[in-house]
Parts: C-alpha cells; structure tokens; sequence
C-alpha cells in the first residue's frame, strides 16, 4: 500500500476560525506539529492502494479511508491477499506452507497522530509435481508405510 503526498494548505483561516477536517478528533496542537488531528489536511487526504499483480482484491483504484477505520480496513485487505492463496494453492494441489502478514504504522508530519501506513502479505506455497518419480515413489511408500494402521473399522 501507498500513501499519497500531503496535498492543501496547513493551518488556520485569517480571522482565527479552526477548519474542522476530520470531526470527533481532538483539536489540541502537539508542541511542534502544523495542526490538530481534527484540522489536518494530510489525515483527511490519505489514500491507501494496493501494489500487488493481483487482480482481485480491494484497494486496486487510490481510496482513502477513515483514519480510525483504517486498521481495520487494511487487515481486511490483507486477508484477502492470504484467502487468495490459498485458494491458489487448492486449485493447483499445492500446500499453504506459511503466511505472514504485517501491518505497519507511521506518524504523520502534520498532527502528530500515529495512523496505519499499511501492511504486506507474504506466502509460501507448496506444489507437489506427480510426474517427478521420487515424489511418486514416496507416494507409494507412505501408502504401504506411514499410513499403515492408521484407520480401523470399530465395528468389527
């Protein structure tokens, strides 16, 4: 995911007026910082967007998102990436073999609010190859060996 640039102008009207932004946040000023999270330009005009070649998932188009629903919505995101997976994996007799996913988090230069920059998804998948002849003699030889025993019929 990418965030866009800061975009609009910082600060207060003239005549003193505080332009709320981003209501129901707070608008006291940290030493140092442009403006309040409830004035902040760079909040209201984050956008999120996926970077991967995959094609069906969300955030393809620059969306933004609410900053208090934006940990949510990323999570979200990111488990689409892993559904994927393993729904690639089933298609082609594969195995999910791990999957990580991070979120990350940032401050933004403005506020001073710390917010969700984004996350990764990353998998690994396992595929087995039946036409190799290894894979299929350790086919056989789990049939006759590992999983001998394994099942028993209780009503006999």
């Amino acid at each position: 995911m990418a965030i866009s640039p800061i975009m609009g102008s910082f600060g207060t009207p003239e005549d003193g007026r505080v332009i709320i932004r981003n209501p129901g946040e707070s608008t006291e000023r940290q030493a140092g910082k442009k403006s309040s999270p409830a004035e902040c330009e760079t909040c209201k005009n984050r956008k999120y967007q996926d970077g991967s070649d995959e094609g069906d998932v969300s955030f393809k188009a620059a969306a933004h998102i609410d900053p208090k629903a934006a940990a949510a919505r990323v999570r979200g995101h990111e488990q689409e990436h892993v559904s994927n997976a393993y729904q690639k994996a089933s298609e082609k007799n594969g195995k999910v073999v791990a999957c990580n996913v991070s979120i990350k988090t940032a401050v933004c230069p403005e506020c001073g609010r710390t917010y969700v920059s984004g996350g990764t998804t990353a998998t690994q998948i396992k595929y087995r190859n039946e036409e190799n002849p290894y894979q299929k003699d350790m086919k056989s030889s789990d049939a006759a060996n590992k999983y001998r025993g394994m099942n028993f019929d209780e009503a006999v």
